[in-house]
């Protein structure tokens, strides 16, 4: 059933049911198809439109007040928008913000990324909830001009992230060195210039805060592409391996993942961190498995306790596959589980420095909680040199 239309909408979203909305239309002009999604962030939309785990997905805001802030070059979590659209209850206001450079709907016109506004964003969310993350099309004609049957046709066809791999999709196409640091005031974002760690990190789809974060920590960060092999890590005699966060299936990308993972891990006795899609992979590599979510978790204000301290941390999550804690083999605990679905969220090798969670401790957008972990892997690196030079 379609929902009461405005007398001229200009965009149009589809859900592969049928159901309709109708809106206005922001930014760029065309027709996309997508897994739909919705995110509790109550700031960060210029990072979540740039986050690469977005891959193959449109984002419906809950908060209503989206580009009230514009949007600026700093803020960009990779080179463009990786989200597919965005979904929003209310028309992006003209922004008030001294680091403002640009208005949103101008920055997605540019970047090729279809919005629509207007849409009553709470009945969306319960339909994404109750009935699980949908396939859908989204048009924007400023004439309002829809083929509404074609539309539904596409959303129908879209074939869904089961067994796609977006990893290759996003990835760097070469290596590349990362020495920038997190933003501080009032300088800024500032070169590492005395790192101390050296660190590979697999680039599944990594933002560019966690990279900061890394350097932060006191790590050279080497980047290479999700498809590097072992030996390729291996070459840059790295302190560290970093597995980054990334879109699609993991059961996907693992194909050519976990081997190179498994061989880390059976031939060095290296520290090994992951976040979110590298999460998964490690717990693959291990042994363990991952399911598709219903709806996933999205948003800036995860609960999740640390189960070997009862701490609760608040979280920014973004995934919509998990890991089954009940897969994990003997010598792999569970070391974090969300408080909101009992979900894994956390795992770590019994007795080696190898260790991942599922949501971003580097924020951006979100609490900043869980940053103590990029010091954990700092540590964990120290302290293997400093075993290695008295042996």
């Amino acid at each position: 059933m379609a929902q009461n239309a405005p007398s001229k909408p200009t965009a149009c979203l589809a859900l592969a049911d049928g159901t309709l909305f109708y809106g206005h239309g922001f930014g760029a002009t065309g027709q996309t198809v997508a897994e739909l999604c919705f995110n509790t962030a109550m700031t960060g939309y210029q990072e979540i439109m740039t986050d690469p785990s977005y891959a193959g997905q449109i984002v419906t805001f809950t908060f209503p007040h989206i580009g009230n802030v514009g949007v600026n070059p700093e803020d960009d979590e990779t080179g463009d928008p990786v989200a597919e659209g965005m979904v929003v209850k209310w028309d992006p206001t003209e922004p008030s913000n001294w680091r403002s450079a640009e208005e949103l709907k101008d920055w997605l016109a540019r970047r090729g990324r279809i919005a629509i506004g207007g849409v009553d964003t709470r009945r969306l969310t319960r339909a994404i909830r109750q009935q699980g993350a949908p396939h859908v099309a989204l048009a924007h004609d400023p004439e309002g001009n829809f083929d509404i049957q074609a539309l539904v046709t596409a959303a129908r066809g879209f074939a869904g992230l089961e067994g796609m791999d977006l990893a290759k999709d996003v990835t760097c196409a070469q290596s590349y060195r990362w020495d920038e640091m997190r933003w501080a005031w009032p300088d800024g974002y500032q070169p590492q210039k005395a790192p101390v760690h050296k660190v590979v990190a697999l680039d599944y789809g990594a933002k560019r805060n966690i990279l900061r974060c890394l350097a932060s920590a006191g790590c050279d960060v080497t980047v290479l592409p999700a498809t590097a092999t072992a030996a390729e890590v291996l070459a840059h005699n790295p302190d560290g391996v970093f597995l980054s966060n990334g879109p699609g299936d993991p059961a996907a990308t693992g194909e050519y993942a976990v081997p190179m993972i498994k061989e880390i891990l059976n031939t060095t006795n290296l520290p090994v961190f992951g976040i979110c899609l590298g999460h998964q992979m490690l717990a693959l590599a291990l042994g363990g498995q991952t399911v598709k979510m219903n709806h996933g978790h999205h948003g800036a204000n995860h609960p999740v306790k640390d189960m070997e301290t009862g701490k609760v941390e608040i979280t920014s999550m973004n995934h919509g596959f998990a890991v089954d804690a009940q897969s994990l083999p003997d010598g792999v605990v569970e070391t974090h589980r969300s408080l909101f679905d009992g979900s894994n969220c956390g795992i770590r090798m019994t007795d080696r420095p190898v260790y991942s969670v599922q949501y971003h401790p580097e924020a951006s957008p979100g609490p900043q909680d869980s940053f103590y972990l990029f010091e954990r892997f700092a540590s964990a690196m120290a302290q293997r040199k400093a075993q290695v030079n008295a042996s």
